[in-house]
């Protein structure tokens, strides 16, 4: 294993995105009878393979997102989860499970005759990166990964009950104020129960107030004007909430709470590179850390003046830098 800090108070130059870049190929992939995945790729056709696995769960890739990579080494697939963006049926959570997202990763890599690839996944994509590497690490070049989520029980604690909320009392209180204080000692059940109910309207309201807690705790230094246009896009912060809901609050699915954790030999000769912002509210610095201790061929990347969000200039510097490595892979 080894270990390097990175820290933005360094005089040396931050890399940057590369420029803007439409896709070649845009697709749909049936997976079952319910669902039908979004996919499209970027870049080279003859490039190395390498796939995009968005947060959330029940997000869905930007243009930016497709920025990470040399487009001239990579051929870059990018999709959306089930129920996310483009995918359909839109929010639906039959059918929605880790082990399912699993195998559509797989499906996707057959359907488009890949061998190999490198995985790219931050935040819930990091989690799933990991389950799909340790079901099918034989299909696995390398991992790259960006503040690091296991799926661990006292993580999903960190965020929705006792943790980060010691850290933005304020912006806390603004997340228990819809829900009864009788309820309030279960906020991802609480939550999830309204966020699943048959009233869109008052779904909006909670999916705000869900939303803006994620969104307020994402960065080190908040951008207020961020915040104000969170309800923007009502139907994708419903999906988003409503589906991240749905995981959290049945433990994403796992079937022991250290599991991703315990699988680790799977991906010990599989190499490496973890990206975690040292102040990362959403999914904190220890998780990255029990990962690299257990994983021989990672190298765990500390960005000292960063939290969770792909944005921030030192986690964008360090993701490129991991990208330009693996592309002789």
């Amino acid at each position: 294993m080894s270990l390097e800090t990175f820290s933005g108070r360094d005089k040396r130059t931050f890399r940057e995105l590369y420029p803007e870049i439409e896709p070649y190929k845009i697709g749909m992939l049936k997976v079952s009878e319910i669902h039908i995945l979004y996919y499209e790729e970027v870049g080279n056709p003859s490039g190395k393979p390498i796939v995009f696995i968005h947060g959330g769960p029940g997000s869905y890739t930007k243009s930016r997102d497709r920025r990470f990579f040399d487009p001239q080494a990579y051929r870059i697939i990018l999709y959306h989860q089930r129920g996310a963006g483009n995918s359909i049926p839109n929010g639906c959570l039959e059918e929605n499970t880790t082990w399912d997202l699993v195998e559509d990763l797989e499906k996707l890599r057959k359907h488009l005759n890949i061998d190999k690839w490198v995985l790219f996944g931050g935040s819930w994509g990091s989690a799933l990166a990991l389950a799909y590497a340790e079901t099918y690490s034989d299909y696995v070049k390398a991992l790259i990964l960006r503040g690091i989520y296991c799926c661990r029980r006292k993580e999903l604690l960190w965020s929705y009950h006792e943790g980060a909320s010691m850290i933005f009392p304020d912006t806390w209180e603004k997340f228990l104020e819809p829900i009864p204080k009788c309820e309030q000692g279960d906020l991802m059940s609480a939550y999830h129960r309204r966020l699943t109910n048959n009233d869109e309207k008052d779904i909006l309201k909670f999916a705000i107030a869900w939303r803006l807690w994620e969104s307020s705790i994402s960065n080190l230094y908040v951008d207020p004007s961020s915040l104000a246009n969170v309800a923007d896009d009502a139907k994708s912060i419903i999906t988003v909430s409503k589906i991240e809901a749905h995981y959290f609050v049945h433990g994403a699915f796992m079937n022991e709470d250290d599991q991703l954790l315990k699988n680790a030999d799977k991906i010990k000769d599989i190499p490496g590179i973890i990206v975690q912002g040292r102040y990362d509210m959403v999914c904190p610095a220890r998780s990255a850390w029990d990962l690299h201790k257990v994983w021989p061929k990672s190298e765990l990347h500390w960005v000292d003046d960063a939290g969770h969000s792909s944005k921030e200039i030192g986690i964008i510097h360090e993701l490129i830098n991991a990208t330009d490595k693996f592309r002789g892979l």
